[in-house]
């Protein structure tokens, strides 16, 4: 489908787009490749912002995207601006030839993620969606496990993400809590758990949700409910809030199945709580050491979702997350918005 020519005998140049909380990690990440890429240009509304990128990267920086279009040399560019901006950020960096890389959400409407796969597809360029938290060692253990059909039949899911996000953290940017350009707690804060739920059970048959402003001054959803009936018959529930009293709490995915349950746990993912199959697998040795601590939310998959990044534009792979597999995850999100709006379970696929 994409004939474009692999990136060969150079390091793969990189101009980084929106210099805010996220973009640190995706710095740390490309540090970490040095061998392989620059960082050539950056790019922020924001002068402070802006000037520590610099600092730095040590990158060229520019005040806008159409200026940073008209000299760059980079051979991707890395969105990780509010996320209502990434369509048409998406397709004027495809419009310009080069590869696009977003953060989630690819999109907060599903029509405009539809947009971006198709001005990606049409200017041959490709499209990743980050999702990092896919490269957890924790969750590689259990897509494994699945994978070797470890559960049987799978009968029940339940996730729960119990974070926090004080007043203080949407007062910080009038563009978080919004509906145009961030999204609430499922599509923003849970957007990487949502992704779990096809990534690890299978396509979605249909769901039913409720989301609440319980206690944020916002436009979006603080908390929200779902239950979900996936098409091999089995069930599950989502549970978000921002609201955990007093700090995040846990970011957890339990599967009961047919031969085995597993809770991956912790603040995010990060400690494997229970591993209990019917039959035993080399791979069970591994699960003591494949939990970690962490403070972070966002985990430490990004330098590994940069090595299948960089050796997809080598020509030596297909991308992990494409902006098809990001729809996936858009798809199952607007599904739950527009249960919780019109108080009817939604049916998948969508309408395109």
């Amino acid at each position: 489908m994409y004939n474009y020519a692999p990136v060969t005998n150079r390091k793969i140049r990189l101009a980084l787009v929106g210099c805010g909380r996220i973009a640190n990690n995706h710095f740390a990440a490309i540090e970490g490749h040095a061998d392989n890429v620059e960082l050539v240009d950056v790019c922020d509304v924001n002068a402070t912002a802006l000037a520590q990128a610099v600092t730095r990267t040590k990158a060229q920086g520019h005040s806008n995207l159409a200026s940073l279009l008209k000299t760059t040399t980079a051979d991707l560019v890395i969105l990780t601006t509010p996320s209502g901006l990434h369509p048409e950020q998406t397709i004027q960096v495809a419009a310009s030839g080069r590869h696009v890389m977003t953060e989630k959400p690819m999109a907060t409407r599903w029509h405009d993620g539809v947009r971006m796969v198709k001005a990606c597809d049409e200017a041959n360029v490709r499209l990743f969606v980050v999702k990092q938290n896919r490269r957890n060692a924790t969750l590689q253990l259990l897509k494994k496990a699945i994978e070797q059909d470890r559960f049987g039949k799978i009968y029940s899911v339940a996730m729960n993400v119990f974070w926090t996000r004080p007043q203080a953290y949407y007062d910080s940017a009038k563009w978080r809590g919004t509906w145009e350009f961030d999204g609430g707690a499922f599509m923003n804060q849970a957007s990487h758990y949502i992704d779990l739920l096809h990534w690890m059970i299978g396509p979605v048959e249909s769901v039913m949700a409720y989301t609440a402003t319980l206690a944020r001054n916002i436009e979006v959803e603080d908390s929200g409910v779902a239950a979900i009936r996936w098409r091999s018959g089995a069930m599950g529930t989502l549970n978000v809030t921002m609201l955990t009293y007093p700090k995040n709490m846990e970011g957890s995915i339990t599967i009961l199945g047919e031969k085995g349950t597993v809770r991956i746990g912790g603040v995010a993912v990060n400690e494997i709580q229970t591993w209990q199959f019917a039959d035993t697998r080399p791979e069970d040795a591994e699960v003591a050491a494949s939990s970690y601590q962490t403070t972070s939310v966002y985990g430490f998959g990004h330098p590994l979702y940069y090595a299948n990044v960089i050796d997809t534009l080598r020509g030596q792979a297909e991308p992990e997350t494409d902006g098809r597999e990001g729809l996936i995850t858009l798809e199952l999100l607007i599904a739950m918005y527009l249960s919780s709006r019109d108080g009817k379970r939604v049916a998948l696929p969508l309408e395109y």
